[in-house]
């Protein structure tokens, strides 16, 4: 755990020296601000595109390995079924959190906030623009494999790689057997890989954080206090929740658990992107004590379907916007919407900044402007921070659940 540490001491240390750098700037040169955010900003974006450049490989070979491994068809299903039953329920369960606390908190009735240009939110718009069944299940099922790898479209990689994984068990030891070895090798080595990586991720969140409050400066935090005093709240009850069927399932391993995953949590944090952490995440839960095959099945089915703080974001907003602008619905219809929610952000998964795609187009859907997204557009960088945040969480929580409830979990973890 020694090197884990020091990891995690050099990210805060990072973390304070960019909000320090960051804020000088802004202070002292206003009129460098935004050069001097777009070049702080590639140490950010170099850390995330190394990540990027191994999540495909990882998510296939890994995947691949622990379903045909399992070869037993039965138990795919069973720890499918288990996984799904813990995803809806924790997206629901999210939902509702947000739809609830927006509406006791009123954050769109007590805010004054400046009406933003809605050109900031044209790129949003059209991305929303031709939201359909169509789209949803083009982006479910991949038309190339070669394609989706080259795009890091990881719901389609999943799709390919579990029926890849299913016929590789079927298809008898003497065939199978060299290519889930070779597999196994190929995801240890990209694993490996993530050791070297993860020493990136401090000058990541140094230039990530550095870049934002140079160009924001400390003054986005007071006209925004109210909104994110409130979204912050209700992130927090998610994470009781969250924490408490944990503690349910998993007892006091629940608190070995989260000391394994502080650096995951805190680079999600930092950088804005749950994605970012997903080879790390798979190392920590190995070590932690789930069983790998598991692992490699379920940590990519919770990326694309178990993104609880994204989901408790979209009502949230959605209904905050509502109130912006005075418009008033009845618990019919915010039920409607939850539901609409359910379902259509399942079909974006990975898309850059998905949640506020979905917002953009559920918004239009009940009649609220979806102009109204360039509210909160200055601020979502910080909402986005323990959206992403809450989603490495979860996704964490229901790997090991399954894992415990499937008798695969370690009593004790250690080093792969």
């Amino acid at each position: 755990m020694k090197g884990q540490n020091k990891l995690f001491f050099a990210i805060i240390i990072a973390l304070i020296l960019g909000v320090a750098i960051g804020g000088f700037v802004h202070l002292q040169y206003p009129d460098s601000a935004k050069p001097f955010s777009q070049n702080i900003k590639l140490l950010g974006t170099v850390f995330i595109r190394l990540v990027q450049m191994i999540i495909a490989p990882l998510v296939f070979t890994t995947l691949v390995v622990g379903i045909a491994k399992m070869s037993d068809i039965k138990m795919i299903g069973r720890v499918g079924s288990k996984a799904m039953l813990w995803f809806i329920s924790a997206s629901l369960v999210s939902l509702f959190i947000g739809l609830i606390l927006v509406n006791w908190l009123e954050p769109g009735h007590v805010t004054k906030l400046p009406i933003q240009d809605a050109a900031s939110a044209d790129e949003l718009l059209k991305s929303s623009k031709g939201f359909s069944l169509e789209d949803f299940v083009k982006h479910i099922i991949p038309k190339s494999i070669f394609e989706a790898f080259a795009t890091n479209e990881v719901l389609q990689i999943v799709v390919f790689s579990i029926m890849f994984g299913v016929a590789l068990a079927n298809l008898g030891d003497e065939y199978a057997q060299p290519v889930i070895k070779l597999f196994d090798v190929i995801a240890h080595a990209i694993l490996k890989m993530v050791g070297y990586i993860m020493w990136f991720a401090p000058l990541g969140v140094l230039g990530a954080i550095a870049a934002v409050v140079a160009t924001n400066g400390f003054e986005i935090f007071k006209v925004y206090a109210i909104y994110l005093r409130d979204f912050f709240f209700a992130i927090a009850v998610l994470w009781l929740v969250l924490l408490l069927v944990g503690y349910m399932i998993l007892g006091n391993r629940l608190f070995d658990l989260l000391r394994r995953i502080k650096s995951p949590l805190l680079i999600a944090f930092s950088t804005t992107s749950s994605e970012a952490v997903f080879p790390k995440l798979v190392e920590e839960l190995e070590r932690f004590g789930c069983n790998n095959r598991v692992v490699s099945f379920i940590l990519p089915l919770g990326y694309s379907f178990n993104l609880d703080g994204s989901m408790m974001y979209m009502t949230f907003a959605s209904i905050f916007i509502a109130q912006i602008y005075g418009i008033e619905m009845s618990v019919g219809q915010q039920i409607t919407m939850l539901l609409v929610l359910m379902l259509t952000s399942k079909g974006i998964a990975g898309v850059p900044r998905a949640s506020l795609v979905i917002i953009v187009a559920t918004c239009s859907m009940f009649g609220i402007p979806p102009e109204g997204i360039a509210l909160i557009l200055p601020i979502d960088h910080f909402c986005d921070m323990a959206r992403s945040m809450t989603n490495v969480l979860g996704n964490a929580l229901a790997t090991s659940a399954v894992s415990k409830w499937e008798g695969q979990l370690d009593n004790h973890g250690g080093d792969m």
